[in-house]
């Protein structure tokens, strides 16, 4: 495919943004890889953990998604002041939620635990794992308004340069507290919360650094705040679609004993790996949507939505291939038990095989988003739930086994592309101008 102009915007946005974006998961790969080799138990008890935690800051991602198409929308406009006078909304918003959140996952951690643990020795772990990391809570929200601001003026280099420290920081903390210090589960989650507090401090100072010089102000705007709260509304529906998706399918492995747990934990971090490698080219939707939207170019928003289509069929196809050809050997990297490894190879093939379907649901999902049409994206998730809640509990009722789960997987991919294609295809969420954040 020769890149034309449209080709070349994409590519600036979605080149550092997949860097940045990619290394967001590592974090989550390197405690799999090296809690998973403490035992089963440990990491089923990181596969309870990951879900409560995906579940809170999944819930909270608008305020990147959000962050990103209004400060896109405004700074295409050429109104750097409200700009950034969002932006610093969001990381207020962003400290209220975390700090409060952090406390309820506290002081649940026990009751969550075992609720999602599929034995009291996995409960343990988990409990442990969730304890330290609700430190983390507010960092990590810190994080994504941080970055999703940053996108909105293309600034994709700086949450790159500090997640890329960040996870190496991670990892070096991570083997010194798991195995140096003999601290276990403890030792990742510490390691890991005081990497995400290095880089939502970093994210934040920059932010706040490019605020002053346009003039807007740093201090807590109620008003502000709770109208970017009021915003994300849909996206925290439309959010809390796929968390139900993703807690179901861990609660059917749970209930198919520590091997299938231990095992959907490693294909559950390799789906988020992929799915935050595909999201570069939404997170130049998101970015380039807004801003053609904002300046009140219709034609060039549907031009960047044909190409950007055409991105996510190949980066899908591409991610296809390599999960596919190093789906026996994946395993190795994540876990000692011959039964784990053998219960994934099949289950990565049927992930491999979705891939093309998710980088078009990614692409749309992002322009969707760009545009600020969070409604349509809510009631979307809901139809999408109502394809696969049954093909999930029939798994799980059945007993049909734990590759039957990511076939599952795969009806609910497809459910969501027949939502976001048939959107796409009409005009109804283009509306033009710097005032449609969301609607």
């Amino acid at each position: 495919m020769l890149l034309n102009e449209v080709d070349r915007r994409i590519v600036a946005v979605a080149v550092p943004a997949f860097f940045a974006l990619v290394t967001e998961p590592l974090m989550l790969l390197a405690d799999t890889a090296i809690i998973g080799h403490l035992g089963t138990p440990q990491l089923g008890g990181l596969a309870a953990a990951s879900v409560v935690l995906g579940t809170v800051v999944g819930l909270c991602v608008f305020l990147a998604y959000g962050s990103t198409a209004s400060v896109a929308r405004h700074h295409g406009a050429g109104d750097e002041r409200a700009a950034y006078g969002l932006a610093v909304s969001s990381l207020w918003l962003a400290v209220g939620l975390g700090v409060g959140l952090g406390a309820i996952v506290a002081a649940t951690s026990g009751t969550l635990a075992d609720e999602l643990s599929s034995s009291p020795a996995v409960a343990s772990h988990a409990r442990d794992y969730l304890l330290v990391s609700a430190l983390g809570v507010p960092a990590m929200l810190l994080l994504l308004a941080a970055t999703g601001a940053l996108r909105g003026v293309l600034d994709l280099r700086t949450p790159l340069v500090a997640t890329i420290v960040a996870n190496v920081l991670n990892i070096v903390l991570n083997l010194v507290l798991v195995y140096g210090l003999d601290l276990g589960v403890r030792g990742a989650a510490t390691g890991t919360v005081m990497a995400q507090w290095l880089a939502a401090t970093w994210l934040v100072t920059a932010v706040v650094r490019r605020a002053r010089p346009a003039r807007a102000s740093v201090r807590p705007r109620i008003a502000e705040i709770l109208a970017a709260a009021a915003q994300g509304v849909p996206l925290v529906v439309r959010t809390l679609t796929l968390r139900v998706a993703v807690v179901l399918a861990a609660l059917v492995a749970a209930g198919l004993g520590d091997v299938q747990l231990a095992a959907h934990q490693v294909a559950a971090t390799i789906v988020a790996f992929l799915a935050f490698a595909l999201d570069a080219i939404a997170i130049a939707a998101q970015t380039l949507t807004g801003r053609t939207l904002g300046a009140g170019d219709a034609a060039g928003t549907r031009e960047l939505t044909r190409r950007m289509i055409r991105w996510g069929v190949g980066t899908g196809l591409v991610a296809a291939v390599t999960l596919a050809v190093a789906a026996p050997w994946i395993p190795h990297l994540f876990t000692s038990d011959p039964a784990v490894r053998s219960a994934l190879v099949p289950a990565l093939l049927v992930v491999a095989a979705v891939q093309p379907l998710s980088g078009v649901v990614f692409v749309l999902d992002g322009v969707l988003i760009g545009a600020g049409d969070g409604t349509y994206l809510a009631l979307a998730g809901l139809a999408t739930l109502v394809v696969y809640v049954p093909l999930v509990v029939l798994v799980g009722a059945t007993g049909a086994g734990f590759t039957w789960l990511w076939v599952a997987y795969g009806g609910f991919i497809t459910a969501r592309l027949a939502t976001l294609w048939r959107r796409q295809r009409g005009d109804t969420w283009m509306l033009l101008g710097a005032n449609r954040s969301a609607h």
